[in-house]
């Protein structure tokens, strides 16, 4: 069993596409000749298509291609610059630092403020129980506030957002508090290989996630809502492009063709995973699945001995549709244990990847009371639709050894 959160398997029809396009299109964009205009169509037609569908977009000019999420969030961070305002306030979430980063120089930039939207406990017993409370966001929220930028799924945490609930309290108290202008960026990395993205729904601005987290190649696709794209983003690309209306305005130098390509193989491989052929009906059998993966993973480590062996979740410690198969924990107390002593048990058993770290949300586990290694960090057990049952029960098994020591 392969550790899923650091990169998904890549479906078949996702490599075979990068396999003959290298083949049959390798070709420069734009000529008249017949390689490069299938290239083209390739390119900045089949492949934007299916990433519209899986953002729930308008139109290709708001799909961006970039290497990662954290190169796409940094370029829309520099595509913004002058349309941020010294004052500008940004209130971020302690996750992934792909979705803080950026935002942070973006201000260091402009001289605007950024603020820290932090989790706080959801079970008295267990103060790692944290989660992101819309109530403790709205307080943030002044006339100022030009940006909120948060995760739809923490990395580490494995818990939904209201996503749709959250942008509209934020948007109506933003409104009321007289902001002139607020746009909201979400990060759905840890989300999209669980969850249909829907950014008409959810009434974004910005959005990204990593293809090769959602079984395709090594790419990222970002959503810029047209309105923003041509009133907030400038181009930062070649100054005599004229791209001043398109997303290839985020995209300096262009990405990797074969990879955008391979992308438009994500869209086939989870429509067959239900014989309805539907995007709704497959992420609702994806969710259906990996319930069946989470609820014994987490009975076994909030069962009593655990507890008493000093065992705590990190996040929320109940199953449900709102939580995905992404489990922490530490080992604190009398018999406190290295999360890397954990995971080294894993690896000598062999068969079942897992890993220990702050996996890039340092923010996050630097500021967990009582505090604990950051570089340590937590345990990580990170599965997806295609995980079984009996790996799970294998993982269990390992645990029960390493927490024996």
């Amino acid at each position: 069993m392969a550790y899923r959160s650091g990169g998904s398997q890549v479906a078949v029809n996702v490599a075979d596409r990068i396999y003959e396009y290298l083949l049959n299109s390798n070709a420069q964009f734009g000529a008249d000749y017949s390689v490069s205009a299938e290239s083209t169509r390739r390119v900045m037609e089949e492949a934007p298509d299916a990433a519209i569908k899986l953002f729930n977009a308008h139109s290709p000019d708001e799909i961006v291609f970039g290497a990662s999420s954290t190169m796409n969030l940094e370029n829309l961070a520099r595509g913004l610059d002058s349309d941020i305002q010294a004052g500008d306030e940004f209130i971020l979430t302690l996750e992934h630092e792909a979705n803080v980063g950026p935002w942070k120089r973006l201000a260091a930039r402009r001289g605007a403020i950024f603020k820290y939207w932090t989790p706080t406990p959801t079970t008295p017993n267990n103060p790692y129980s944290v989660n992101y409370k819309v109530e403790e966001l709205l307080p943030l929220i002044t006339s100022k506030t030009r940006i909120l930028a948060f995760a739809a799924c923490s990395n580490i945490l494995g818990t939904i957002l209201p996503i749709k609930d959250i942008v509209h309290a934020a948007r109506n108290t933003a409104k009321e508090k007289g902001s002139k202008k607020f746009e909201v960026s979400v990060d759905c990395v840890a989300y999209a290989p669980h969850r249909l993205i829907d950014v008409r729904d959810w009434d974004v601005d910005f959005c990204v996630f990593s293809f090769y987290k959602v079984y395709g190649p090594h790419i990222s696709a970002l959503y810029v809502r047209l309105s923003s794209l041509l009133g907030s983003v400038s181009a930062i690309t070649h100054h005599f492009l004229k791209v001043d209306h398109k997303s290839y305005k985020l995209q300096p130098g262009g990405p990797g063709y074969e990879l955008v390509y391979g992308t438009a193989g994500v869209l086939p491989y989870l429509l067959s995973l239900t014989p309805s052929n539907d995007l709704k009906a497959s992420f609702n059998a994806i969710a259906a699945h990996e319930q069946k993966l989470l609820q014994p993973l987490l009975v076994f480590l909030t069962a009593p001995e655990q507890i008493e062996r000093g065992v705590r979740i990190v996040g929320e410690e109940s199953p449900g549709i709102n939580r995905v198969p992404t489990i922490s924990f530490v080992v604190v107390g009398e018999k406190a244990t290295k999360s890397s002593d954990i995971v080294k048990v894993f690896d000598n058993e062999g068969g079942i990847g897992i890993r220990f770290g702050h996996f890039y949300a340092y923010r996050l586990i630097d500021q967990l009371q009582p505090k604990i290694d950051v570089d340590d960090g937590v345990v990580r057990i990170s599965l997806v639709h295609y995980n079984t049952v009996k790996e799970v029960e294998r993982v269990v098994e390992i645990l029960k050894k390493a927490l024996a020591l």
